[in-house]
């Protein structure tokens, strides 16, 4: 079965799809992104996700590729030529073609609209069992990591270290010895009191849309939750970790660095939040 693409305005086989040599997500990394689950035929919390994306692009003052409503059509065109139930899509829209200058082009150019799906990958029983490792690298990306930018440099770099080291994850650490989040998930904690501590929202961090549904469903189980920066120390004397992403939902966390958090195996806290995540999969 031929896996189709969606490039500015075609849908065109994947493996002839392309983009234009000076467009500005190539050069520059000048665009931004999102990433949305397909559950069983349908996307998973669409509208925080186009939501967001209508936030980075007022952040960096690009426009609408097509109106909202057009995108939605054109997402699920694309889904239904690719026969896909279970997975996810790629949406990104960049600043358009202009001749190279880092300056905005002075004269109107279209936005760039670029998707893709793949198929859901399983999270091996292992790491479901045991939970999974992370590594701590230092934080060193841009001061605007609330903007789901296609500028991924050092999340490349730093899940590489990770996968050099046999983690599944690595978590980042700021000049003030803060855990902000991972290369790709949000980093928590649950302290010795049982209060899961998650960091803030804010330029350091992206707001994740599973984040945000973990911070609903805690709240409605009674589970005490802070949003606060938490330091690697706080990681490393924790009695639980966890991260939350699109294709991870909820995942426990046993060791970092090398170490075991609390006894080495998924906390209790943890496990109730990934088997009240999968529940909310399957009622919406």
């Amino acid at each position: 079965m031929t896996r189709f693409a969606y490039v500015n305005g075609l849908y065109c086989p994947h493996s002839e799809a392309m983009v234009h040599v000076e467009d500005r997500g190539y050069q520059f990394a000048d665009g931004v992104y999102e990433v949305i689950a397909l559950h069983r035929g349908r996307f998973v919390d669409e509208q925080p996700h186009l939501e967001r994306l209508d936030r980075s692009l007022f952040e960096l003052r690009i426009g609408w590729p097509m109106a909202p409503a057009v995108l939605k059509l054109v997402m699920r065109e694309l889904v239904r030529r690719n026969g896909l139930r279970d997975g996810s899509i790629y949406i990104q829209v960049t600043r358009g073609v202009a001749p190279r200058d880092h300056a905005f082009p002075k004269t109107r150019v279209e936005p760039g609209l670029v998707m893709t799906t793949r198929r859901a990958k399983s999270i091996p029983a292992a790491a479901l069992r045991d939970g999974v490792a992370v590594v701590t690298i230092p934080d060193i990306r841009w001061g605007r990591c609330d903007i789901k930018s296609v500028g991924l440099l050092p999340n490349v770099l730093g899940k590489q270290a990770a996968l050099e080291a046999g983690a599944y994850e690595a978590w980042q650490v700021n000049a003030q010895g803060v855990v902000t989040e991972g290369t790709s998930t949000n980093a928590w904690i649950v302290t010795r009191e049982g209060r899961v501590v998650t960091h803030p929202p804010g330029p350091q961090i992206l707001n994740g849309v599973t984040r945000l549904t973990v911070l609903r469903l805690a709240a409605e189980s009674q589970i005490a939750v802070e949003e606060r920066p938490f330091t690697l120390a706080e990681l490393k004397a924790a009695r639980e970790a966890f991260l939350t992403s699109t294709s991870s939902h909820v995942l426990p966390v046993t060791r970092v660095d090398g170490a075991p958090v609390g006894d080495g195996k998924p906390g209790r806290i943890a496990r109730r939040l990934r088997e009240l995540y999968l529940a909310e999969l399957e009622r919406a």
